[in-house]
Formats: C-alpha cells, sequence, structure tokens
C-alpha cells in the first residue's frame, strides 16, 4: 500500500511538472515567436542600409581597381567602323559629306580684298529640311476631341455664342415686392367688426331685412321700431362708410391709380371723405326740410337713404374680401359684379325715394329727374373727377 501511494504522489507530481513545463513553454515559444516577427522587418531594413552603404565606397574606388588591373597585351581584333548610310524622304543616299556641318570660314578681316564666301545649299540638305517641314505639317501638335468638335459646332449654331451676336434690351419691368400683411388684418378687421354687431344686435339685424325687403310696410312703423336702438344705427352708419372707403382703396388699386405704399394716406383719407359727403348730404336734407316745412318729408327721405346704405355697406363685405386677395382677371371680373350690385341699390333706393314724396308732394318726373342730376349723380362725379386728378396728375 505505501509503494501505492508513493506511485501515485510520483505521479501526480509528474503530471503537475508536465502541466508547468507545457506552460512555460507555451511561453517560451509564443515571445520568441513574436520577437521573430518583429525582427525579420529590422533586419531587412538593416541589411539594405548596410548594402546601399556598402556599394557607395565600391562605385568611389572603381577607378582606382581599374588602375591597378594588369594591362592585357594580347592583341586585341579591331572594329571597323560601318558607315551610316542615311537617305532621304525620296529614297536617294544623302553622302556623308552633306550631312557633316561644313566648317566655319573666318572672314578675312584683315584682309578686305578677300571676299567673305556665301554660304552653298546642297540639294541633299534642301530635302532635308523639306522633309522635316512636311512632317511637322502633316503631324498636329494637339489633337482635336469629340468635345472640342461639339464645342465649335455649338459656336456655329447657337446665336448667343457667336462674336457679333445681337443685343437685346431687357425691357421686363423689374417686380417691386410689395408688403400686404396689413390687408389681411383689415380684412379680418371688418369681417370681424360685422360678426360682433351681427350677434350683439341680431333683433335689429331681423327689423332692418324686414323694412328693406317689404316697402310696402308703414313708414313710421318701421322708423320707430329701428329709432328704439340708436347706437346699432350708428355703428352700421360707421360701418357703411369704412366698407365703402375700403372698396374705392380696392378700386383705385385694382385699376392702378394708386399703389399699396399709399394705404396708410388712401384709407384713412377715404374714410374721412365719405363721411364728410353723408354728414354734409344729412345736414343739408335737414335744413331743406326746415327751410320748406317738410320736416316729415325729410325724414322719411333721410331713413330710406340710410337704410339703403347700411344694406350696401353688408353687401360690399364679400366683394372687399375677394379684391383684395383674388387675382387680377377674377377682380376684374368680381368689381362689374360689384358694380351692377351697387347701381341696382341706388335704383332701388330713388324708386322708393319716389313713392314715399308722391305722397306729400305733387310734382311731376321731369322734376324729380332734374333733382337727380343736379343733387345726386353730379356730386358724385364730381367728386370722382377731382380724386382722379389728384391720384393721377391729370393724366
Amino acid at each position: 500500500m505505501v509503494i501505492i501511494a508513493y506511485e501515485l504522489l510520483r505521479m501526480d507530481n509528474f503530471y503537475i511538472f508536465a502541466h508547468n513545463f507545457t506552460r512555460h513553454l507555451k511561453y517560451f515559444l509564443v515571445r520568441n515567436w513574436l520577437l521573430f516577427l518583429f525582427i525579420i522587418p529590422c533586419l531587412r531594413l538593416a541589411a539594405q542600409t548596410d548594402s546601399t552603404v556598402r556599394q557607395e565606397p565600391a562605385v568611389q574606388h572603381a577607378p582606382a581597381k581599374v588602375q591597378n588591373a594588369p594591362r592585357d597585351t594580347a592583341a586585341r581584333p579591331v572594329k571597323k567602323k560601318v558607315p551610316v548610310v542615311r537617305k532621304d524622304s525620296t529614297g536617294a543616299i544623302i553622302p556623308e559629306s552633306a550631312v557633316r556641318p561644313a566648317a566655319p570660314v573666318a572672314p578675312a578681316a584683315n584682309n578686305p580684298a578677300v571676299p567673305a564666301a556665301p554660304a552653298t545649299v546642297t540639294p541633299a540638305t534642301a530635302a532635308v529640311a523639306a522633309d522635316s517641314v512636311q512632317q511637322q505639317a502633316v503631324v498636329p501638335s494637339k489633337q482635336e476631341t469629340a468635345y472640342d468638335l461639339f464645342l465649335k459646332d455649338l459656336t456655329v449654331k447657337n446665336v448667343f455664342l457667336k462674336a457679333n451676336k445681337p443685343s437685346r434690351l431687357d425691357v421686363n419691368k423689374l417686380r417691386v415686392y410689395e408688403d400686404l400683411d396689413w390687408l389681411v388684418y383689415v380684412m379680418t378687421g371688418v369681417v370681424l367688426l360685422l360678426g360682433i354687431i351681427r350677434l350683439s344686435y341680431l333683433k335689429y339685424f331681423s327689423d332692418l331685412f324686414r323694412a328693406f325687403m317689404n316697402p310696402t310696410l308703414s313708414q313710421r312703423q318701421l322708423k320707430d321700431q329701428l329709432s328704439q336702438s340708436p347706437f346699432p344705427n350708428f355703428l352700421l352708419n360707421s360701418y357703411f362708410v369704412i366698407s365703402l372707403a375700403l372698396y374705392l382703396y380696392l378700386l383705385m388699386y385694382r385699376q392702378q391709380y394708386i399703389t399699396s405704399n399709399t394705404a396708410w394716406m388712401a384709407i384713412p383719407g377715404l374714410i374721412v371723405l365719405v363721411a364728410v359727403v353723408y354728414g354734409v348730404k344729412y345736414l343739408m336734407l335737414r335744413f331743406c326740410g326746415w327751410l320748406f316745412g317738410s320736416s316729415e318729408l325729410a325724414d322719411a327721405y333721410i331713413f330710406i337713404l340710410y337704410l339703403i346704405n347700411k344694406v350696401l355697406g353688408i353687401l360690399l363685405v364679400p366683394f372687399l374680401v375677394i379684391l383684395a386677395f383674388c387675382t387680377p382677371e377674377l377682380a376684374k371680373a368680381f368689381m362689374y359684379i360689384s358694380i351692377f350690385f351697387i347701381v341696382l341699390l341706388v335704383a332701388y333706393r330713388y324708386i322708393r325715394s319716389y313713392s314715399v314724396v308722391k305722397q306729400y308732394l305733387s310734382f311731376s318726373r321731369l322734376h324729380f329727374f332734374l333733382y337727380l342730376c343736379a343733387f345726386e349723380v353730379a356730386p358724385v362725379l364730381i367728386i370722382t373727377k377731382v380724386l382722379l386728378v389728384a391720384l393721377t396728375g391729370g393724366l
């Protein structure tokens, strides 16, 4: 048993030894292999540098070795020089004397009697010179590519690439940028104001359009119903002034009488102008009613006048939006449509006024027509003419 245990112990030590030996051997081999891989390029580089260093002195001392070398006393065969036969382009043989340059002859400076010999040109020399000139003419210095040929063809065909191309002036006008953001806010404010008035005074709106659509109702009854709300009446009259002023501005802008740069001055000026015209008209009607003792007739006519104006101010809102933001062709079409509606409402106002005035006064239709021409149409035409002259400078 002791012997067996001893043998097992020895065997265990042998395994440990073998394991350690194998590990150290692997480490040694790997390290030496890495060193070998690193040393080989260095050895090759060192060998190359060493060979270059050794060759340099060898080249330097080569003449010395040649000088010290024993001379070969043996007879060497003499190589005969083969004459070079030269031919020109025609195939004729050129003699060597013609090829060799002639020895320069010094001019006889001391002896002026002896003239200088003229330079003789042999036929062979002239043939060689002509051959060289012909070769230079045949072989181009730079061959043309397909791209060069394309550019030449394009230069010949294209008008604008020619040297004497025609000059044309640019007659297109420079488009000036116009900032119309303010117009968006103005149109939004106009529509918003109408919506606020409509929602705030719903009953007044219903009475207004009922009086407009039903002319057979009693004037006193309609007047009493609408006079109960003086503030919405004032608001709608003011709204008509703003709406008509914006319509006149957009009309002149689309017809190119004014530019968008003058909007800050043109729109307030038109608002003041419309307000002054209708304010003066209101005062004149009141004064004429008091002067001729027809205040009731004047009130009836003023009621019809401002009733149509309120409806016209509301009717112009969609046309304002279209004239402000649509294309010029569409704006022109809707401009004529809006003018047609305005003329229609003005005619409706005079028809209703004639029926009301006929109840109070007896007059002929000729007198009524003269009144319209003198007090309704003529002032409008005069004001329009003055505005156009002021804006266009009399053109």
